[in-house]
């Protein structure tokens, strides 16, 4: 079985929770289904599920290289320079990351409001990066974003391999 959730902002990406916060089982009834991998309380986006080992051990495992492509709303101008150290992989505290394909773009057409809204300074420019990875690190576009100077605002992954969120508002799922 294979489902495709659209996680919201601040749910935790696990089934259970004792502080009592959201969790995929708000929204996913289906037992015996897994997160192939893991998206952070304050990020969005794309969560694939299955009850296959198999599976997910491809999708998380980066022997395998499954692209996975984020949408990541920037404080600050979004130049070349900082296009150049993504795509050229960047230096973070656990080591270099693989290089990624970086570029701007503009903010979604089909982009959904958050909840809370992001904070907005009227004096810094804000921009927007596709940013696909080969890899999934813990926090790794934040971090990566950060490395070139350009603080991440909000955070969606749009894409797992040939999976994408296409047609799925916050909290949807549909089964593949």
């Amino acid at each position: 079985m294979l489902i495709l959730l659209n996680k919201p902002y601040d749910v935790l990406c696990q089934f259970t929770d004792g502080a009592g916060r959201q969790t995929l089982a708000d929204f996913v009834a289906v037992k015996g289904v897994y997160p192939a991998g893991r998206l952070d309380r304050d990020s969005e986006g794309l969560v694939v599920l299955t009850d296959d080992g198999g599976l997910q051990a491809r999708i998380t495992n980066p022997m395998h290289k499954l692209e996975k492509v984020y949408l990541a709303q920037v404080e600050g101008v979004v130049g070349d320079k900082a296009l150049g150290r993504l795509s050229q992989g960047v230096e973070l505290n656990d080591g270099p990351t693989l290089p990624a394909k970086a570029q701007a773009v503009a903010e979604p057409a089909w982009l959904w409001p958050r909840t809370p809204p992001i904070r907005v300074r009227k004096s810094v420019p804000d921009g927007w990066i596709e940013l696909t990875l080969r890899e999934g690190r813990n926090r790794q576009v934040r971090r990566m974003c950060a490395a070139v100077g350009l603080p991440c605002l909000r955070l969606i992954r749009w894409q797992v391999g040939e999976w994408t969120l296409d047609g799925l508002a916050p909290g949807e799922w549909r089964e593949r």
